[in-house]
């Protein structure tokens, strides 16, 4: 029988407990049809929650560049390079990418266990073991130790996806937009505070006395710097561990429902006390309570709850189905992660080869900077992008939209990249550092601000396309799974290629930034199959709904919006 054609339910003979139907302005099971405008307001950001996880985020940009400033000449220091300059690239990146590949294999079972057994646990499991990774980089002088050391902190940065997930969780279609809004920020402040503090604290005996006392400084000049970033991470551990709520939603397994089940002829002689043929509708209350299979003798218990009015199949709410991987490779997944292998790569090549160069003899198509310099340039860069981005991401988000707008950022990594050939010549051509130098360093990180919304987008791209709310921590973690693996070959890429370069002169020793631009160029091919629209953006504008409301199969007042 149809709902418009069913009588309505009296309210009293509903048994006590069942979900009964609104009183007043609803007085029947269906309403006649009327529009109106509903003005959705956006709704405030959970303040604390998102300062937590935003401080948890840090652990990562900080981790994986505070030895940016000082890895090259650590590298020099162990003897593997033999005393030949131009083949520190090639050990360099063994470093830098040995962090993203073992980062790669953990993460996206991180996002799974996250989506068992919750969020924090995982997160509060990986900043404590990240700690104790932190202090055993600190603590190696042989190249080998070294380069485990940096696959532990990759191993166990593995779950900053999960903050992603929660960011996602914490927030709705009105306020999502400034809430990620804070990630490249953060990943900014970050890139700050990393290069500063590997530039500053690395080699303290060498520039305050205090620390020439003791020989230990002299045997381990890198300690103090690794030592600080530990703090942080046990202080963002003891934060987490205190204030961090968990986001996902707690669901009864079926073990500890079974003895509570109810029976079956309980079950159909409500349905006859309603009215109701044995196979229509069984509340949801009730239908939560049965184990999967209950098998009787007129079939299982499974079938019989899932069996709607008029004999048809009941579904699954779609958030309420099982999740597996292969759920999430579907176009409108693939699509905003592949471009998120791009601008992880990209930019993670621009992060290698700013102290690469930088650091390399004027002479060999560098800039001859020391650790302290080069800390201190990338610590007030990346200072600048944090501001600029959380200042004006939300405005040009709203102004463009997420594609238009990743796009123009994305544009920005070609001039960066052309910046790296053109401080070479100047400064070569003059033999030392001139104003001009520090011009063009200027220019390349102006321009380099306006590459950094391109993160902004895609997180938003990637938790919109996320198929239901279960899904949603598996697909950060394919996400992020995808980002490392890149992120692995970057540094690799990068500094082999550098260094290949200026061993055989390729292209008048600039083959490397060439390369790189056209990687860029394909990456701005992929962005073409990115949606025009995202599934939540036209919510945050005023819409027409139709509030037509019927009462559907489970006990549940329902409307009909039309856009």
């Amino acid at each position: 029988m149809a709902d418009a054609d069913r009588e309505p339910i009296s309210q009293d003979a509903l048994p006590e407990g069942h979900p009964r139907e609104p009183t007043g302005d609803v007085q029947s099971s269906t309403r006649p049809r009327s529009k109106i405008i509903e003005d959705v307001k956006e709704t405030p950001l959970p303040k604390l929650q998102l300062f937590i996880l935003l401080y948890l985020q840090l652990a990562e940009p900080i981790t994986s560049t505070v030895i940016y400033p000082f890895v090259n000449q650590l590298v020099r220091e162990t003897g593997i390079t033999r005393g030949d300059e131009r083949k520190t690239g090639y050990f360099a990146g063994l470093i830098e990418s040995c962090f993203y590949a073992v980062e790669a294999v953990c993460v996206l079972q991180w996002g799974r266990a996250s989506d068992r057994i919750g969020r924090k646990p995982v997160l509060l499991g990986g900043l404590l073991g990240l700690t104790l990774s932190m202090i055993g980089f600190g603590v190696s002088r042989q190249y080998w130790a070294i380069v485990l050391s940096r696959c532990a902190e990759g191993a166990l940065n593995g779950n900053i996806g999960v903050t992603k997930s929660m960011m996602a969780e914490i927030t709705d279609h009105t306020n999502r937009a400034r809430g990620f809004a804070f990630l490249p920020m953060i990943w900014a402040v970050g890139g700050t505070l990393g290069p500063i503090i590997g530039g500053v604290f690395a080699r303290p005996a060498d520039r305050w006395p205090p620390f020439r006392a003791s020989p230990f400084w002299a045997t381990y000049p890198y300690f103090l710097p690794c030592i600080v970033v530990a703090c942080i991470s046990i202080s963002a551990f003891i934060l987490a561990s205190l204030g961090l709520k968990e986001t996902l939603p707690t669901v009864p397994r079926n073990k500890k429902c079974i003895d509570d089940a109810p029976r079956l002829q309980d079950i159909e002689g409500l349905s006859h006390r309603l009215d109701e043929p044995p196979h229509n509708v069984v509340s949801e209350e009730l239908r939560s309570g049965l184990p999967e299979a209950f098998s009787t003798s007129s079939g299982t218990m499974d079938e019989k709850a899932t069996i709607g009015a008029q004999g048809k199949p009941m579904e699954l709410d779609q958030d309420e189905r099982p999740v597996s991987l292969r759920t999430i490779l579907v176009p409108r997944v693939l699509y905003p992660i592949l471009n998120y292998g791009f601008v992880s790569l990209i930019d993670q090549a621009v992060t290698v080869l700013v102290p690469l160069m930088y650091s390399t003899s004027i002479d060999l198509g560098g800039l001859g900077f020391d650790p302290f310099t080069i800390g201190v340039v990338q610590g007030v860069g990346g200072f600048t992008i944090g501001i600029i981005q959380i200042f004006t991401f939300p405005y040009m988000h709203r102004k463009f939209g997420s594609k238009k707008l990743y796009i123009g950022s994305y544009v920005t990594y070609f001039f960066v990249f052309a910046m790296f050939p053109l401080n070479s010549f100047v400064t070569k051509r003059a033999g030392r550092v001139t104003a001009a130098t520090w011009a063009l360093v200027v220019a390349q990180y102006v321009t380099y601000v306006g590459s950094y919304m391109t993160w902004g987008c895609i997180f938003i791209y990637i938790s919109d396309a996320a198929p239901t709310k279960n899904a949603l921590g598996l697909t950060n973690g394919l996400a992020q799974t995808t980002a490392s693996t890149v992120r692995a070959i970057a540094p690799s890429l990068a500094s082999s290629l550098f260094s290949l370069t200026l061993e055989r002169h390729l292209a008048a020793g600039t083959l490397v930034y060439w390369v790189l631009c056209g990687i860029t160029l394909a990456g701005l091919v992929a962005s073409r199959w990115l949606p025009a629209r995202l599934r939540t953006e036209g919510a945050n504008s005023n819409r027409v709904v139709d509030t037509s409301i019927s009462w559907n199969s489970r006990g549940r007042a329902s409307s009909t919006e039309t856009p």
